[in-house]
C-alpha cells in the first residue's frame, strides 16, 4: 500500500454522496450550501449529523435559527449544486443567481430546491468543533422523498456531480 493524503482518499472512494444544506438567510431567503458528508445517527429519536467548515455562512445560519433542511439534490441540479459551493450566501442569493427554483416543504419555512430526491427537516440539537469543521447534530422532525428524482453523487473526489450508474467512471 502507498501512503496518500485524505483528499486523495475521497477521489478513490467515488462515488461520494453530495447534499445541499438549506438554511434561512438573515434576509429570510434560503441559502444553499453543498455538503459532502452527512450520516444517520439514530432512528429513535431520528437524528442526523453533518459537517461544515467553521467559516461557513450556512453554519452561522444553522446556529442562529436552529433550523436546517438537508437535501439530496436530483440529477437536474448537477451543475447548479456545484456552483453553490463557489460563492458565499452572505453576499449572494444562490437560488436566484444560479436559477434554482425553490418550493416549500412541511415542518419549516425554509424552502428547498424543486429537484430534490430527499429532504430531511431538522432542528439543531448541538454542534462541536472538529478540526477546521463543525459537526452539527440535528433532531429530525420531518422527512420527504421524491423517488422520481435520481440522486447526485460526487465523482473523482468531487470533480464532477452525476447519478450513480455504471456509465460513470
Amino acid at each position: 500500500m502507498n501512503e496518500i493524503h485524505l483528499a486523495q482518499a475521497a477521489k478513490i472512494t467515488s462515488p461520494n454522496p453530495i447534499s445541499l444544506v438549506c438554511t434561512r438567510r438573515t434576509d429570510g431567503g434560503t441559502n444553499l450550501a453543498p455538503v459532502s458528508w452527512w450520516t444517520y445517527l439514530s432512528y429513535k429519536p431520528g437524528m442526523i449529523g453533518f459537517a461544515m467548515s467553521q467559516k461557513s455562512y450556512s453554519g452561522q445560519c444553522v446556529q442562529a435559527s436552529k433550523s436546517v433542511v438537508l437535501t439530496v439534490p436530483g440529477e437536474a441540479l448537477a451543475q447548479k449544486a456545484m456552483q453553490c459551493g463557489g460563492v458565499s450566501g452572505s453576499t449572494t442569493d444562490k437560488a436566484a443567481q444560479f436559477g434554482i427554483d425553490l418550493m416549500p416543504v412541511g415542518g419549516t419555512d425554509i424552502q428547498i430546491p424543486v429537484h430534490t430526491r430527499l429532504a430531511i427537516v431538522c432542528r439543531l440539537k448541538e454542534y462541536h468543533a472538529v478540526g477546521d469543521h463543525n459537526l452539527y447534530l440535528c433532531e429530525v422532525t420531518n422527512v420527504y422523498a421524491d423517488e422520481t428524482q435520481n440522486a447526485l453523487f460526487a465523482w473523482g473526489g468531487y470533480a464532477a456531480l452525476g447519478p450513480a450508474s455504471p456509465h460513470n467512471p
